[in-house]
């Protein structure tokens, strides 16, 4: 099993990097772009046979103490089979 984990700066905190490329979005006339968030992805793969839920509690706990700063950051994840 794989899960897919996708950390973003939370919406309360300033982007600066995400806002320089959309600043740059703009001025190369891509009208249709409202924002841009940057952010990390980590691919972990689980072991053989791991039960879905147990999936899931794991990757969460991973997310929070190792993957993120849960100060400034949040995450996503998604399990694949």
């Amino acid at each position: 099993m794989k899960a897919h984990v996708y950390v973003t700066l939370k919406r309360t905190v300033l982007d600066a990097q995400g806002q320089t490329v959309a600043d740059a979005l703009r001025r190369m006339e891509y009208k249709h772009v409202d924002d841009v968030r940057q952010g990390k992805y980590f691919l972990l793969t689980l072991e053989d046979g791991i039960e879905p839920t147990s999936a899931r509690i794991e990757v969460e706990r991973i997310a929070t103490e190792v993957l993120t700063n849960p100060v400034i950051e949040e995450f996503t994840f998604r399990l694949e089979s």
